[in-house]
């Protein structure tokens, strides 16, 4: 995913490094076809021309710095717009940094013309500068994030990462949120209500790895999370921070010329959570552990073939059967509604009504979900946008309006299909496993009776036995023992240190709970857990799928801990911050 769009780690290794300049002087050029470069003083970053992944034909490039090895790509001219192979990039006398197209039209201009421009510089730390002649910067890349951020790159409130249809923004108050077409809000991660109100807050990644948000109102900065890495490979491992075009927000760590950039960390965990990630009416599920992307039915055909996330669409238009339409039912499946998609559509109605509502809403609705949580909850889809989730873990049950017949997706390759007529009843499966229990009581009692009239040594041990007197008390704790063994809740059975106190007397067997079938009603159990901690400042949330986004909270202390809760419809985080 880090490589989709400029797959550098291959297409750039034509990429040569003809000079060493510090100094970017008005007047000079960079060719897309040269393959020149401008490098910084310890050739760690390069400002060049990349070629676009996957290949164009004719082929078109970006320009862009890069790290060394020739990954990752941490900015790009016009956004990362695509230009041709007779574009150039200029450095003009007006102080202008300029990118033109093979006609001559400019792509992206700096905007620092007849500014006392004098010259241009690529830093270390990746920052294209513009400065004039005392040196001020009027102009530099940190400035300007396209999609990544780099150590010492600020990243502060109003400057916004993009990539394809997904923005990255920091809030105002601190809130750090991942938006789809800069409307639905599918990730939040901030400040908790005990932190006081931040004025200028300021997000960072730390060359160990650490992302952290910073603000003067802050007693120390805001932990927001720890690449896995962290503080691993010393100053030979570059660490970014990245918004990949798959909608998701990931650290990643890559050693000096390797050009092979490894994810790290990810802001979303469950790919599939993603808005849009399989495109319109395209359902996410995973195979293995990679997320794939698919049709709800047969009813739908794919936008592209060749790329599965464009999404689906209908065969058959509902306009062609209007009055006509039905259901497609999706079990196991859920239907991401995020803020603001849910203010209107949340309804607390049962999964029969969810489903026939939406049917007989020949206007305002496309699909439905049924959360099946225990909270009634159901959305009705009223925007012909429907990104969808399936996975066995999820108890809701999603409906898709179509024109009949519902055309259900064949099972995948290698899973037979049961059908109802193939089942054995319950009853003949009782009868017969007593049936044999039996046949083999009755057959051994028949060997042990024929042995002992038949044999004189199994007549004495019968003799013997008959002697043994039974210890009652001894019976009457080992069944009480096995009862508390075969509890239903696992934290009520005992150890097995505490079974053999049990069988020997030592501890005291309390009268066993009675079995939950003899109980008058039924029996509602659960387990919670705790976990306190000193530190309660810096937690963060995800948006839940099918219902308003959360909120999250930094905060500092002396001790940093990460607590992390989810269930199948929503998912929430605490992360608490240390001391700097």
């Amino acid at each position: 995913m880090f490589l989709r769009k400029h797959g550098l780690f291959l297409l750039l290794t034509t990429v040569v490094v003809l000079s060493a300049t510090t100094a970017i002087s008005p007047g000079s050029t960079l060719s897309a076809t040269s393959k020149q470069t401008w490098s910084s003083s310890s050739s760690t970053f390069f400002l060049g021309f990349v070629p676009v992944n996957p290949p164009t034909t004719p082929p078109t490039f970006t320009a862009s710095i890069f790290y060394s090895g020739n990954s990752p790509v941490v900015w790009s001219a016009a956004n990362a717009t695509p230009v041709d192979s007779g574009a150039s990039l200029r450095f003009l006398s007006s102080g202008a940094l300029r990118l033109l197209n093979g006609s001559g039209a400019t792509v992206w201009d700096s905007g620092t013309a007849n500014r006392g421009a004098s010259s241009a510089t690529l830093e270390d730390s990746g920052n294209l500068v513009i400065s004039n002649g005392s040196r001020t910067p009027l102009w530099q890349s940190f400035d300007h994030p396209t999609d990544t951020l780099v150590p010492s790159q600020n990243f502060s409130s109003g400057k916004i990462l993009r990539s394809g249809s997904y923005s990255f923004t920091l809030q105002s108050n601190g809130n750090l949120t991942l938006y789809w077409n800069d409307s639905i809000l599918y990730w939040n991660h901030g400040l908790n209500s005990s932190v006081n109100a931040v004025s200028k807050p300021v997000l960072a990644l730390q060359s160990i790895g650490i992302l952290q948000l910073s603000d003067t109102n802050l007693t120390g900065a805001a932990i927001v999370a720890y690449s896995s890495d962290y503080a691993e490979g010393g100053s030979d491992v570059l660490r970014v921070l990245k918004l990949d075009n798959d909608g998701n927000l990931r650290i990643y760590s890559t050693s000096k010329g390797s050009g092979n950039p490894t994810a790290r960390w990810a802001a979303v965990e469950d790919q599939c959570e993603v808005y849009a990630y399989c495109g319109n009416y395209g359902i996410c599920s995973y195979n293995a552990s990679n997320p794939v992307c698919g049709c709800p039915s047969q009813n739908f055909e794919m936008v592209d073939p060749n790329d599965s996330r464009k999404g689906c669409r209908r065969k058959v238009s509902l306009n062609n059967c209007q009055g006509n339409a039905t259901m497609l039912t999706l079990n196991h499946a859920q239907l991401l509604t995020y803020y603001p998609e849910d203010q209107s559509q949340e309804f607390f109605i049962g999964i029969s009504a969810c489903k026939g509502n939406c049917l007989s809403n020949t206007n305002g609705c496309f699909a439905s979900t049924a959360l099946g949580d225990g909270t009634g909850q159901c959305y009705l889809k009223s925007q012909d946008l429907v990104s969808g989730y399936v996975s066995p873990a999820l108890p809701s049950t999603s409906y898709i309006k179509v024109c009949p017949p519902v055309l259900q997706n064949p099972p995948p390759s290698g899973v037979s299909v049961k059908h109802k007529s193939s089942r054995v009843p319950a009853w003949v499966v009782v009868v017969v496993v007593l049936g044999t229990v039996l046949a083999l009581v009755a057959f051994e009692g028949g060997l042990w009776m024929w042995c002992c009239r038949n044999n004189k040594r199994f007549g004495a041990l019968s003799a013997q036995l008959a002697d043994q007197e039974v210890d009652m008390a001894q019976v009457t704790r080992a069944i009480q023992a096995s009862f508390w063994c075969i509890q239903e809740q696992p934290s009520h059975r005992p150890t097995m240190s505490r079974v053999v106190q049990m069988l020997e007397g030592v501890a005291e067997i309390e009268r066993p709970p009675a079995p939950r079938l003899a109980m008058e009603g039924p029996v509602v159990s659960g387990t919670s857990t705790n976990i306190s901690s000193n530190v309660s400042a810096f937690s963060t949330a995800a948006a839940s799928p099918l219902g308003p986004s959360s909120s999250s909270s930094f905060q500092t202390s002396s001790v940093s801990t990460l607590t992390l809760g989810r269930n199948t419809e929503k998912v929430s985080s605490s992360l608490l911050q240390s001391e700097p």
